[in-house]
């Protein structure tokens, strides 16, 4: 089902994927149907949160009914675009190119292939990463536009981010998945989610201590 407005809040997006996560859960057990109060029990979100949310993209649900579950998962993998094939390459592979390419290339991430690793380590180069090949860094702007990869994944320091980004942009990557320390910036019609690991760290931090403060009271 088509979205009301062509512009919806980057917040309701993100909530998307954990409604998705929920509602696969509820299939693993059986259930065929929930209402909003019902997942907003689960999730905890208000249940007007979520109408509103999905109303962003037509709405779900029926009067009396409720949601089905099958349906309303089936309907938000097509808004996030999961019903296609992605291609990726991984740049960077130190121990958080590691990380991320283990997780990316585990086959629960169904949908989302990684084509290979780039680095600029002469070590490194050549040898293989979880299965992937690592490929000289100098390939990597041939090999995206040859290849037609989708997503470029950036595991690389600060310094040379911007960099790696600009060489993916101009060999027609589609988006970027950013995890190197500093945010990136790119052209408008090319997709990008920088992720600070950091900045979870630190929202964690204050969460706890603003607990902590409603305990003392």
């Amino acid at each position: 089902m088509a979205a009301k407005n062509a512009k919806i809040s980057n917040v309701v997006i993100k909530r998307l994927p954990r409604y998705r996560r929920y509602l696969r859960e509820l299939q693993k057990k059986g259930v065929e149907k929930i209402s909003s109060k019902e997942f907003s029990e689960l999730i905890g979100y208000t249940a007007s949160q979520i109408r509103q949310d999905l109303n962003c993209f037509g709405g779900f649900g029926q009067q009396g009914y409720g949601y089905s579950v099958d349906g309303l998962y089936e309907e938000i993998s097509t808004i996030l675009g999961l019903d296609k094939q992605y291609t990726m390459v991984i740049v960077g592979a130190g121990s958080l190119g590691q990380a991320i390419t283990k997780y990316t290339h585990a086959p629960a991430r169904k949908g989302f292939r990684v084509r290979g690793v780039f680095e600029v380590n002469q070590d490194l180069i050549g040898t293989t990463l979880d299965g992937l090949p690592v490929y000289d860094f100098e390939e990597l702007g041939t090999f995206v536009e040859k290849e037609e990869i989708d997503i470029g994944i950036i595991c690389v320091d600060r310094d040379n981010a911007q960099d790696v980004a600009d060489m993916l942009c101009v060999s027609g990557i589609k988006g970027i998945w950013n995890f190197a320390p500093t945010d990136i910036e790119v052209p408008k019609h090319i997709a990008l989610e920088n992720v600070s690991l950091t900045d979870s760290l630190h929202a964690l931090a204050y969460h706890m201590n603003s607990l902590q403060k409603q305990h003392k009271k």
